[in-house]
């Protein structure tokens, strides 16, 4: 079975207001869903946008992810991410504490306008992933919509580390999981 069919250009698609854009908002700003993506984040390196986008393939669109979507989506995110998202995240991270004239007013200012370009850059990273994952080949998943978004967390964090999860990394996963299908079930009632 092939894992993807052609892929169209990313600005043929209108990323703004997207179900995967509303999903990941709306989950990412569930209680304790950015601390559990940033626990991930920082104590795995994993792509919050990736684990966003596993656990709408998983809940909203009831599929089963591979460790071969995992490769094809990496693919056409990575570099994006290494050399323009990661960059923007690590000066302005650095400017919350130096280099000199570091932290003033003046900083400040800089550090929320690189934030704004960082979120303008993580929803181009997201559009992206959008238009890869609308390709996907993929079974329909089994189980709970909470389940059917763990499985596919978990495919990302397997493919990322090669050790078992750790207590606090599994529980951030599950709070994910947890957030992402109490979104689609919300979502559902309110559009029947």
């Amino acid at each position: 079975m092939a894992v993807v069919a052609p892929v169209r250009n990313a600005t043929e698609a209108r990323v703004s207001g997207s179900d995967l854009e509303r999903f990941a908002l709306g989950v990412y700003g569930a209680e304790g869903v950015s601390s559990a993506c940033l626990l991930l984040q920082e104590s795995v390196g994993l792509d919050v946008n990736l684990l966003l986008f596993a656990a709408h393939f998983g809940a909203e669109k009831g599929r089963i992810l591979t460790p071969s979507h995992i490769d094809v989506l990496r693919g056409r995110i990575d570099p994006w991410h290494a050399e323009v998202v990661r960059p923007l995240r690590v000066v302005r991270k650095r400017l919350k504490s130096g280099p000199a004239p570091a932290p003033d007013a003046r900083t400040a200012e800089l550090r929320s306008a690189l934030q704004r370009l960082e979120i303008q850059a993580e929803l181009i990273e997201l559009a992206e992933l959008k238009v890869v994952g609308d390709t996907l080949e993929a079974e329909p998943a089994i189980g709970t919509t909470a389940a059917r978004a763990a499985a596919a967390i978990d495919v990302v964090v397997r493919a990322e580390i090669d050790r078992e999860q750790d207590s606090d990394e599994r529980a951030a996963a599950a709070r994910i999981a947890t957030a992402a299908a109490a979104f689609v079930d919300n979502t559902t009632r309110v559009s029947t």
